[in-house]
């Protein structure tokens, strides 16, 4: 007699439970290393023992993994191509992007999107009817009682754990689970007499701490990794993402300007800033690198370089907000702002605004940036593989950015942020675009650590150089095809340490001039000099002063001519009211960089005097 498991029905919805379960280890037929195989496998297990013993049949609760079945096209596509799985910031994509601009990104994609969506949701439907036909797989015995009496006292462990925390070594001290932007944000440390990790603190009672001997082996990374239970903490990270994101503009929510054009005119006028990522100086050819990493560029009429723009920290969720608001350099380390950015002063002075990027929009990292992009009208986030990963490379901008200069609207701002040289280099351009040699193309997950690699590494960051001058010039180009009034403010908002002689360290957050000195550019058409004369002399008068990301926010909207209560024109350089200003960055404290030294082969920066002390 044939076993009730090995029926059609039966077989078929097991078979589909195990295929869902063997999602997160689709990286491992691509040829790819899953972290913590055993450990997803195991939370996989505990997982379904707790759903079956607490619905006991499949019928009640087969409807729950329907996001699942959904969400696996897109999981598998992005392990195939990106190499991560669905992340908090694919949700806020999903979430923030109306069908129609959806319809218009996949153009004839979405065909065979809807065709392998409707074979998801057969799929789903015929497990669902053997979910309700078959009885064989009910758990009704006594078994059932003794795992969920053990699920139960595993919960309440954990719990107490969280709560009252868990008992430290002497030298070190575990990590809490917790939810995973907990255990993201923040690591635990030790106190003096290493007694204890404190809990989260919900009861406000005080009891002592769990022994480590009782500690589960359960990780919240794991967890969100596994499929389809894993949907859940990461649903639970995008809550809190947008939750803090919503806290973060409501600071600035009633906040006006007061903007309007000095002197507006009927003609069409787009102006556009491009935030560069981790380009550095002295690796462009138009400052005098001996590669030719500018071909392109340095061909272009009307483009001014700004030889001496330093960037007051080194990373982008602090330095983008220096140089897109009135945030200063000393205020960049505190979370938020209580005031919007020049988005906000261009749409009070009638200017329809865009924000493109191919940066992230959510995460700890992402968040700070993301608030003042919502600010624009049209906001297109085109990131899908994060940072670390392969990703889009800034070419995907384009196809938005062309639509964004022919809409009809008379006077628009584009903010453009690409990913430019963001590590890992040799994944930010394509094939052709891979000049120097050897370099790290085609090397999955090179150990950037590893200081053998310099060369390889130097010569891929020299390749994505070379890329973003011809995406640069690129976008340049559609502004003169448009025949309009136009201008171009280039900024990165920090630059690299890249093993510098005998430096032993690479990428940024080390206190060197390499990361501060950040390369920039204005380029502006022959109807923009038209128009505004005495900018572009200003612009050629002042293109060797001491400037900081400071003077970008004010800058920008002196461009468009857009005038302001509490404007400050001195910090313009395109304004005959231009003056220099005491210049910081974020090394040691916040140090003069035009009274600092110069530390070494790493060229750490070093003030003369005592650095001002920094508050959060």
């Amino acid at each position: 007699m044939r076993h009730p498991l090995l029926r059609p029905v039966n077989l078929y919805l097991l078979l589909t439970y195990m295929a869902l379960s063997a999602v997160p280890f689709v990286p491992m037929l691509l040829g790819k290393r899953l972290e913590r195989p055993l450990q997803v496998l195991g939370i996989e297990a505990i997982g379904w023992l707790a759903v079956w013993a607490i619905f006991k049949r499949p019928a009640w609760f087969h409807w729950l993994l329907l996001p699942a079945f959904v969400a696996v096209p897109t999981e598998v596509y992005l392990f195939t191509y990106y190499g991560q799985g669905i992340s908090t910031h694919h949700l806020g994509i999903i979430a923030e992007t109306a069908p129609k601009e959806a319809i218009e990104f996949l153009g004839q994609k979405v065909w065979g999107m809807l065709m392998v969506m409707v074979g998801v949701l057969a799929w789903w439907g015929t497990t669902w009817q053997a979910a309700r036909r078959t009885r064989d797989l009910d758990w009704t015995d006594s078994s059932r009682k003794v795992t969920l009496a053990a699920l139960a006292l595993g919960v309440a462990v954990w719990a107490y754990g969280y709560e009252f925390g868990v008992a430290a070594r002497p030298a070190a001290v575990a990590a809490l689970p917790g939810p995973i932007a907990l255990a993201k944000a923040a690591a635990p440390a030790a106190s003096k007499n290493a007694s204890a990790v404190a809990g989260a603190g919900l009861t406000g009672w005080k009891l002592p701490p769990l022994p480590r001997r009782a500690m589960l082996p359960f990780e919240f990374e794991p967890f969100a990794q596994s499929w389809p239970f894993g949907l859940v903490a990461r649903g639970v990270d995008f809550y809190k993402e947008r939750k803090y994101l919503a806290e973060l503009g409501q600071r600035s929510a009633s906040f006006t300007f007061g903007a309007h054009q000095a002197s507006p005119d009927s003609e069409q006028e787009t102006v556009v800033l491009v935030l560069g990522e981790s380009s550095r100086f002295d690796r462009w050819s138009l400052n005098g690198y001996e590669r030719d990493t500018n071909p392109l560029l340095s061909q272009e009429a009307n483009l001014v370089m700004l030889p001496d723009v330093i960037t007051s920290v080194s990373a982008t969720r602090l330095s983008v907000p220096v140089i897109i608001s009135r945030k200063t350099a000393m205020q960049s380390l505190k979370d938020g702002f209580y005031e919007k950015s020049f988005i906000t002063a261009y749409k009070e002075a009638g200017f329809k605004t865009f924000w493109i990027s191919n940066q992230v929009s959510f995460g700890k990292f992402d968040t700070p940036v993301s608030v003042f992009a919502k600010e624009a009208d049209v906001i297109a986030f085109l990131n899908l593989g994060g940072f670390q990963n392969n990703s889009n490379f800034d070419e995907i901008l384009f196809a938005p950015f062309k639509s964004a200069v022919a809409d009809r609207a008379p006077k628009k701002l584009i903010v453009v942020h690409s990913l430019g040289s963001h590590w890992n280099y040799s994944q930010r351009y394509p094939k052709q675009f891979d000049k120097w040699q050897p370099s790290l193309f085609g090397i999955d997950k090179p150990v950037y650590t590893d200081r053998r690699n310099k060369p390889m590494l130097n010569n891929s960051y020299d390749s994505s150089i070379l890329y973003t001058d011809w995406f640069l010039a690129r976008l340049i180009g559609k502004l003169k095809q448009s025949q309009q009034r136009t201008s171009m403010l280039y900024v990165s908002d920090h630059g690299q340490t890249l093993y510098d002689k005998s430096c032993k360290l690479a990428f940024h957050g080390h206190n060197t001039k390499h990361e501060f000195h950040v390369p920039a550019f204005v380029w502006y058409s022959d109807q923009f000099e038209a128009r505004y004369p005495a900018k572009v002399g200003q612009l050629a008068r002042h293109k060797r002063a001491r400037l900081a990301t400071e003077n970008m926010f004010h800058t920008l909207l002196d461009l468009a001519d857009i005038r302001y209560g509490e404007e400050k024109l001195e910090w313009s350089f395109l304004s005959d009211q231009f003056k220099q200003h005491k210049r910081v960055v974020d090394s040691y404290g916040w140090t003069d960089y035009d009274n600092s030294t110069l530390k070494g082969d790493c060229q750490e920066v070093i003030d003369k005097g005592k650095p001002l002390k920094q508050v959060k």
